[in-house]
């Protein structure tokens, strides 16, 4: 890429590598082996699959037993290449969901982990609402964010995005390594109109910036793990 809603984000002081024992949500990706961390976690964003594009999109699970979490809220996430859904992807997703309710997780929603571009936020805007529309109600919709959006994302398309997402988080890395200079990105995430999350690297380097504990809509952390 890729735990409990709570008036005062969790306070983390200054360290320069991100240990997941101080943090209390996590993504879980395919092939990454749970961690100790995880039984203290409140909030699992879990990779559900993939929807890959080409001649037909569709959406490939890459977990394929049925999750069952009772001491953390969950969010399923998927990994997405394409925004041309067809209508069995929805289905998919929608009898997944049911799946895992029924199972006895407490289900937040679903996450879209999508690399969109600052100047394609406008495109995203639509498919999210078209979407959200398609969930049922008791469902929110999240999404990951890149940083360039707080530096460079047009304000009427964030507003946009404001209106139909529950929360972003933005990754202060990509891949396997923290972007260089996050701290000027994170700077500007005042301009964000949606509550955010930060997205951080298990064993990268954070430094939080003085002023982003004040900002209201900072709802606090989500480490990305790694297998040692």
């Amino acid at each position: 890429m890729p735990l409990l809603l709570s008036a005062t984000p969790p306070q983390t002081p200054p360290r320069a590598t991100v240990d997941a024992g101080r943090y209390d949500a996590f993504w879980l990706w395919a092939g990454v082996r749970p961690q100790p961390a995880l039984a203290r976690a409140r909030r699992i964003y879990l990779l559900q699959g993939a929807v890959v594009g080409g001649d037909a999109p569709r959406l490939i699970a890459q977990r394929p037993a049925i999750p069952r979490i009772r001491h953390a809220e969950l969010w399923m996430v998927l990994r997405v290449e394409t925004l041309a859904w067809t209508p069995q992807i929805d289905a998919q997703l929608l009898a997944a969901l049911q799946r895992w309710q029924r199972a006895g997780n407490r289900m937040a929603g679903v996450q879209i982990d999508f690399d969109a571009r600052t100047r394609h936020l406008d495109r995203y805007a639509t498919f999210l609402k078209t979407l959200h529309a398609k969930l049922p109600s008791r469902y929110k919709l999240g999404i990951t964010g890149l940083l360039d959006w707080s530096a460079n994302g047009d304000p009427e398309a964030l507003a946009n995005l404001a209106g139909v997402v529950d929360e972003v988080v933005v990754q202060i890395y990509q891949g396997r390594h923290v972007i260089p200079g996050y701290q000027g990105y994170v700077a500007k995430l005042d301009r964000l109109p949606i509550p955010f999350r930060i997205g951080l690297l298990q064993g990268g380097e954070w430094t939080p910036p003085p002023a982003l504990a004040a900002n209201p809509r900072f709802q606090g952390y989500v480490v990305f793990l790694l297998n040692p």
